[in-house]
């Protein structure tokens, strides 16, 4: 089950006559077939609090049986042309772009290390929040929380209290930061390979991020200073251990510039398609895939080892988005089939949520039901049930309900932070804050400062925008 990736291409190997299969139709779908999807996002969302070893030594495995149970099914109710042409559509069309962007980008970031000990004022921190948000968009959340993590808890290691700062990083770097391009959060580049243009975020999310992020900034500011003071604290004088911060990696910034042209050029270049087991994938998009694999060889081969023992690399989290994520795109299947029947499948009463009584999307409810499920469950599925349930359109969404679309990314991007759960990076911060002996509150305590601060904050970009 942990090699589930090869046991899918194993299928595709042996029944490569799929051309004429027919499409999965979600109107014949009952909701049993919607079970493993839920049960793999309930996994992730329990087990790390729950069975925290018995996650980490099975995830794998438990990713697996999820998958393999909408896989056998497949195979034993519908034809083989019709399973496997499913399957392919997943992991050729979707999966297999999204694991090679997040490896490049995982491992160029691993690449980046920002060095120094600067004193931890409140003017510092709000600067490195400050530069973490910008980086989001373009390293990823998970890169830019990787990069600058380190430097924000160098900085404050001599503080009382900090766990604010950690608190407010997930906020923005973790989270609000990356939901300007693809590149920032796993479910903007599920559109994107949807067919959202690449800068369409930009320009759609813009006003949001930047309304978000200011308040934000400004807010982390004032409750620092106030922390600051009353630690005993006061203007800082400099210090043989406060280094100014000095950027290495410098060619896997480049490579970062390679990764983001070879995105927009596959979108804009026209190089035809190939059919592969019933699925149509075009050329450009298969030289983009082509270029993160070799992007990462590159960037193993030309980043020194000290640079990644400084940033502490590892594979494993790559290795678990990975199995974990292979089994998301496989169970997913079927509910996004019953998703595209609309009204007349069985999530009928889904749809009625987020329409009013005239028919029409109700741009509120898009907002929150997407943010509500994303800040509990992964947000990267999330996105797709609801960009399916918009009717999954991409010229439409991006023309006629552009604001749909918004809203959906929105709630997506911003809404995992309410959670450790939330978003990949939070719980990867959370954990290296943890050994670096902050004392981070528990689940429900961070809920307690996420729904203090944040909740308000999404009402009134409720009001202000999606009204």
């Amino acid at each position: 089950m942990r090699r589930l990736p090869f046991i899918v291409l194993l299928f595709f190997l042996l029944f490569p006559n799929t051309a004429h299969a027919a499409d999965l139709n979600g109107a014949e779908l009952s909701f049993p077939w919607a079970l493993p999807f839920l049960g793999i996002l309930l996994s992730i969302a329990l087990f790390p609090l729950l069975a925290h070893e018995f996650w980490e030594h099975h995830l794998g495995k438990i990713a697996g049986l999820w998958a393999a149970s909408i896989i056998i099914p497949l195979f034993l109710l519908f034809d083989t042309g019709t399973a496997v042409t499913a399957l392919a559509h997943a992991m050729i069309l979707e999966y297999i772009p999204f694991i090679l962007l997040l490896l490049a980008l995982f491992t160029v970031a691993g690449g980046i290390v920002l060095r120094g000990n600067l004193h931890g004022s409140p003017t510092v921190n709000t600067g490195l929040l400050a530069l973490g948000t910008a980086l989001a968009s373009f390293t990823g959340t998970t890169g830019a929380a990787m990069v600058m993590i380190r430097p924000l808890l160098r900085a404050n290691d001599d503080r009382k209290r900090n766990a604010h700062t950690i608190i407010f990083f997930i906020f923005l770097v973790a989270n609000i930061g990356g939901s300007l391009t693809p590149l920032g959060d796993p479910p903007l580049f599920l559109g994107f390979l949807r067919g959202v243009d690449f800068f369409w975020t930009t320009q759609h999310l813009l006003p949001e991020t930047l309304s978000l992020s200011i308040v934000l900034l400004a807010l982390f500011f004032a409750i620092d200073t106030v922390i600051y003071r009353r630690d005993g604290h006061s203007k800082p004088d400099p210090t043989p251990d406060d280094e100014p911060l000095k950027l290495s990696g410098t060619l896997n910034i480049v490579l970062l510039g390679v990764i983001i042209g070879a995105i927009l050029l596959s979108a804009s270049a026209e190089l035809g398609s190939v059919h592969i087991l019933g699925v149509e994938a075009q050329i450009a998009n298969i030289l983009r895939d082509l270029v993160m694999i070799a992007v990462t060889f590159v960037s193993l081969a030309v980043t020194p080892k000290g640079d990644r023992r400084a940033n502490t690399f590892s594979w494993e989290p790559i290795k678990e988005v990975a199995k974990l994520f292979a089994g998301i795109f496989i169970s997913i299947i079927p509910v996004l089939a019953m998703l595209k029947a609309g009204s007349d499948g069985i999530f009928a009463p889904m749809v009625a949520l987020v329409t009013d009584h005239a028919g029409n999307p109700s741009h509120p409810a898009y907002f929150w039901l997407t943010g509500m499920l994303s800040a509990f469950l992964d947000n990267a599925p999330t996105y797709l049930v609801f960009f399916e349930l918009a009717g999954g359109d991409p010229q439409v969404l991006m023309g006629p309900e552009a604001m749909t679309l918004t809203a959906i990314s929105a709630g997506a991007v911003f809404m995992g932070a309410l959670t450790y759960i939330g978003n990949a990076p939070n719980f990867m911060v959370y954990s290296m804050a943890r050994r670096a002996k902050v004392k981070m509150p528990g689940f429900f305590g961070y809920m307690l400062w996420s729904g203090a601060i944040l909740l308000p904050l999404f009402v009134f970009l409720t009001f202000i925008f999606y009204v």
